[in-house]
C-alpha cells in the first residue's frame, strides 16, 4: 500500500500510533513489554472470536503463551456465532475487536467496521447438496440453507452465478450454522452453502452427499480472507491499546505458523472440539506469517484482495458504493506494530 493511500476517517490514530510507536511506548510482537508496561495497570479490551479452528486458534495461542498478559492486556473474549454479530457488538460498543470470515467483508466496506488484521484465506467452504443431486443447474427451485452474510452465503452466490443462475432461482433458507448441520442431515433442505469442519460432522450421517463447488473454483476470481475487525471509534480513541491487540495478534500468528499441530491440539482444548475435525479446517486455510502480512500490506495485495471481494459484494446487491479498502484496511497499524 502507498503511502498516499491513508485512511482519512483514522489519519488522526494513525499519526498518533506512529508517535506512541518511535517514543517506545508500543509493544514489539517479538519482544517484551517495556518497563513502563510491565508495571501499568493492564489496559481492558474485548475481543470476540467464533469457535472455530479460523476463529478461535489465535485466541488460544494467545491464552496458552500468556500473550495478553505479556502486551499488558486484560482481555475478555465473548464467542459469537457468526461475523455479522460481532461487527453488530462493535457497532452498540459492546466488544472492541472480532473475528469475521469473507462473507461478512461487505460489512467493513459498508463502514460498520475496521479490519485491523488479515487472519487467514480460507479454502473450507463447499455448496453440498444431497445424494442425487449432481451439478449446481440440478439446483434450481430446490431449498438451499446457508448461514445469511457469511461465507457459506458467498460461496453459494457466486457457484450460482458461474452457471448462469442467481440466488432467486432456488428457495434460499437463512439459518445458522448448527441449524444448517442438522436441517441437512436429517435432509429437511436439499442443499446448504456451508464450510468444514461443519461438513465433516454432516458427513457422518449423509457420507455419500454430494460437493458441487469449493473455494478453490473461483480462486482466479477472488481470495477469501478472514480477519480481525476493529471499532473504529475505538481505534481512534484508543490507538496505544490497538497496537498492544495487533501486536498480539502478530505474535499468535507466527506460533501458528510455525507451530501448526500445536495449534490444532491448543485449539481443540479450548472449544473441547476433537482436533481431527479442527485439522480438517486448518488444512483448508493458508496462514501467513506476521512478515509475510507485513509484505502484502506494503505491495498492496490485502487491498486488492479487499477491493475484489467489494466488487462481487456490489454485484450481488450487499453494497451499493463501497468505501476504499486503503481507507478501513489498518495496515499501517498492523506493520507498525510489529516495530
Amino acid at each position: 500500500m502507498t503511502h498516499s493511500h491513508r485512511k482519512r476517517g483514522i489519519a488522526a490514530a494513525a499519526a498518533a500510533l506512529v508517535a506512541l510507536a518511535f517514543a517506545g511506548c508500543s509493544t514489539s510482537a517479538t519482544g517484551g513489554e517495556s518497563g513502563s508496561e510491565a508495571s501499568a495497570e493492564p489496559e481492558k479490551v474485548r475481543v470476540g472470536y467464533i469457535a472455530d479452528f479460523n476463529g478461535a486458534s489465535l485466541h488460544a495461542i494467545a491464552e496458552d503463551q500468556g500473550l495478553w498478559e505479556k502486551h499488558g492486556l486484560d482481555v475478555e473474549t465473548p464467542v459469537f456465532t457468526n461475523g455479522p454479530l460481532q461487527i453488530q457488538a462493535l457497532g452498540t460498543n459492546d466488544l472492541d475487536f472480532g473475528y469475521i470470515g469473507p462473507g461478512s467483508m461487505w460489512l467493513p466496506a459498508s463502514g460498520k467496521a475496521a479490519v485491523a488484521s488479515i487472519n487467514g484465506l480460507g479454502n473450507a467452504d463447499r455448496v453440498i447438496a444431497q445424494p442425487g443431486i449432481t451439478s449446481l443447474e440440478d439446483l434450481k427451485g430446490k431449498t438451499v440453507a446457508v448461514p445469511e452474510g457469511t461465507s457459506g452465503d458467498m460461496i453459494l452466490t457466486m457457484a450460482l452465478r458461474s452457471v448462469g443462475m442467481t440466488i432467486d432461482d432456488v428457495e434460499k433458507v437463512a439459518m445458522d450454522p448448527p441449524t444448517v448441520v442438522s436441517a441437512f442431515a436429517s435432509g429437511q433442505v436439499d442443499a446448504a452453502g456451508i464450510w468444514y469442519p461443519l461438513i465433516s460432522t454432516i458427513e457422518e450421517q449423509v457420507p455419500d452427499l454430494e460437493i458441487l463447488a469449493a473455494n478453490e473454483d473461483f480462486i482466479d476470481e477472488a481470495a477469501f480472507p478472514s480477519a480481525y475487525v476493529a471499532s473504529p471509534t475505538f481505534v481512534e480513541e484508543h490507538p496505544e491499546v490497538t497496537l498492544k491487540v495487533l501486536a498480539v495478534l502478530r505474535e499468535a500468528m507466527d506460533y501458528r505458523a510455525a507451530n501448526l499441530d500445536e495449534t490444532i491440539e491448543l485449539t481443540s482444548k479450548m472449544l473441547k472440539i476433537d482436533a481431527a475435525a479442527l485439522a480438517v479446517e486448518a488444512e483448508n486455510a493458508k496462514f501467513m506469517t506476521s512478515a509475510e502480512l507485513d509484505e502484502l500490506t506494503e505491495d498492496g495485495t490485502v487491498v486488492t484482495w479487499l477491493t475484489t471481494l467489494n466488487e462481487y459484494f456490489t454485484e450481488a446487491g450487499k453494497l451499493d458504493e463501497p468505501t476504499d479498502a486503503a481507507e478501513y484496511y489498518l495496515g499501517d497499524q498492523f506493520v507498525e506494530a510489529g516495530k
